[in-house]
């Protein structure tokens, strides 16, 4: 038996985080003349906070790469208890 294809969710999810990494980026950038003139250390909260940011909207991609679903299944609905 041959491995099963590639979905093509999978090549367009990597293409959106991509696309979604570089935009984060740009905002990011666009914000340095603002916070550049902020005190040290609410520079570092903020790219801190930047840094970590970028990663949530991806959780939903990720699940829609592997599921075809936006949104987690109810309880039960996928055959798991939760």
């Amino acid at each position: 038996m041959s491995p099963p294809e590639p979905s093509y969710r999978k090549l367009v999810s990597a293409g959106l985080i991509i696309l979604l990494i570089a935009a984060w980026a740009l905002v990011v950038l666009l914000a340095v003349p603002v916070v550049g003139n902020l005190p040290i250390l609410v520079q570092a909260i903020f790219y801190l906070a930047a840094g970590i940011a970028w990663i949530f909207p991806l959780k939903p991609l990720v699940r829609w790469s592997e599921t075809g679903r936006w949104t987690k299944a109810a309880a039960g609905e996928d055959g798991s208890k939760g």
